[in-house]
């Protein structure tokens, strides 16, 4: 990576905001950190538009090197100062750009309009559109795409930006011509010129907050500091707007409470404006009763499992009946909802054990995870992997919280921790791995570490028992192709029975 200063700048002068960049007649946008999932995301809306992109990243690989090539979006391999000779009209800088990058130094000293994506996004797509707003510390990619696919049903024809590939559309991001715009509103920092939240950009109309939790420990110092900028956030939906909040959520109801915009709470089996009752699981998903403010009640069969989807699903029904939908669509979108890639994925199944992929890197994510799984395989022993790779998992804060969350399972298997070149994390600050598989095993969960990948997954095969056991990977990346050569190594176990 190519990092140099100019010698006229200061730190402070380096992370000025810019001047807001006039749209009008830009037709040349180069993007800074393209390959991420967001801003390739953004890229290919841009090129929606019939604007002419080029990006700039490192290391670019599929699928989003592929994905940008099928778009014609040429990509600059590192962050280097000639990137910007083709002269774009503006340059939308991703938050994993540092200012001491050679291409932002280049940037500021040719003086090129420049914006976050957020900024962006809000002056070309949300101003237009009626922005409906995901929020919360979990659960926000599925409930974005149930938001969607439930307006789509109802024939809204959405816009929508996600942070996943949904299901049902096979993208994550759509310009279309309907009046509503549902986007994933992420509360992580923004760009290095804008450390504040990239929701505090998306101008919320209808929007909801799942929950709010402790995470994201790499910018904020506590909860009350996240619980403070979900307050902000409440505070830009209008009178005229609609707020939906989780009634089992005492922070979410508290930031709620000080929104000028009307607010519906929904809750599982419990008093609430959306609700769901007789609630149970089957093979086929989860079955509830649906209750809607002013509607009769009906029932849904949502094809997920877990108390956590049946949250994400009354979230969806309620900003989706805010934003128009009929309470007939909104049944027929959950009932057909697919979820997107990495929640609970089936990744195959081999010798009649299903290996499942899923994003969980959260001690509340993977407990919920854990027992989503349960439920839909009841009679099985769940074997469970964890990559220790996000910024939230690579923290000590949150080792009590992941030896309760892994417990939920019936033996647990560590990969390698990620090791970062830079890394700013103290060692005193960082997971403690080791022990966190001996306080796992001391408890009853056998824990193992098994830094190589092959042998890892090797070992998960050897240990799974044909009809008796699912395996689940967790982590915010692929995990090495862990599923993968978990399947294959099943293959060749199993060989002979297969025929």
């Amino acid at each position: 990576m190519t990092e140099t200063r100019s010698p006229a700048e200061t730190d402070a002068e380096m992370r000025r905001p810019p001047a807001p960049v006039d749209w009008q007649g830009v037709r040349r946008v180069h993007v800074m950190g393209i390959c991420g999932s967001a801003m390739g995301a953004f890229a290919g809306m841009l090129r929606a538009l019939g604007l002419e992109v080029r990006g700039s990243d490192t290391g670019a690989y599929p699928p989003m090197s592929t994905t940008l090539a099928a778009m014609g979006i040429p990509i600059y391999e590192g962050y280097r100062a000639e990137n910007l000779d083709w002269e774009p009209d503006v340059v939308v800088v991703g938050n994993v750009i540092r200012p001491s990058y050679e291409e932002a130094v280049a940037l500021r000293a040719r003086q090129i309009p420049h914006a976050s994506l957020p900024q962006a996004l809000a002056a070309l797509f949300l101003a237009t559109r009626t922005p409906i707003v995901v929020t919360g510390t979990h659960g926000k990619t599925t409930t974005s795409s149930m938001t969607a696919w439930i307006l789509e049903r109802a024939g809204l024809d959405p816009s929508f930006m996600i942070g996943g590939v949904t299901g049902n559309f096979g993208v994550n991001h759509r310009v279309a011509a309907g009046p509503v715009f549902v986007v994933e509103g992420d509360e992580y920092d923004t760009a290095y010129f804008d450390k504040g939240p990239k929701f505090l950009h998306y101008r919320p109309f209808f929007a909801s907050i799942n929950n709010i939790e402790f995470d994201h420990a790499d910018i904020f110092p506590d909860v009350a500091a996240i619980e403070a900028v979900f307050t902000r956030f409440a505070a830009l939906v209008p009178a005229d707007g609609r707020l939906v909040v989780n009634a089992a959520d005492e922070r979410a109801l508290r930031v709620a409470a000080t929104s000028p915009a009307p607010r519906w709470t929904f809750g599982v089996e419990r008093e609430a404006d959306i609700t769901a009752t007789a609630v149970r699981p089957e093979p086929g998903g989860t079955r509830f009763i649906l209750g809607l403010p002013g509607h009769a009640p009906r029932e849904v069969l949502l094809p997920l499992w877990g108390a956590h989807n049946v949250q994400n699903a009354l979230t969806a029904a309620g900003l989706a009946l805010a934003a128009g939908a009929a309470p007939d669509a909104i049944v027929d979108g959950l009932g057909s909802f697919r979820a997107p890639k990495k929640r609970q994925e089936l990744r195959g199944e081999v010798a009649d054990v299903p290996v499942i992929d899923d994003f969980a890197h959260h001690p509340t994510a993977i407990r919920e995870t854990l027992r989503a799984i349960r439920r839909r395989y009841p009679e099985r022993r769940v074997l469970a992997l964890f990559e220790v790779q996000s910024n939230t998992a690579r923290r000590r804060v949150f080792q009590d919280g992941f030896a309760a969350a892994l417990a939920e399972a019936d033996r647990v298997y560590f990969g390698r921790p990620l090791e970062k070149k830079s890394d700013a994390l103290p060692p005193d600050q960082r997971l403690d791995l080791a022990a966190l598989a001996e306080t796992l095993t001391r408890s009853g969960t056998p824990a193992v570490i098994i830094t190589d990948i092959d042998a890892l997954a090797r070992r998960v095969a050897a240990d799974a028992r044909p009809g008796h056991d699912v395996v689940i990977a967790m982590s915010g990346r692929d995990f090495d192709g862990v599923h993968r050569r978990v399947l294959e190594h099943l293959a060749a176990l199993h060989q002979d029975e297969r025929g």
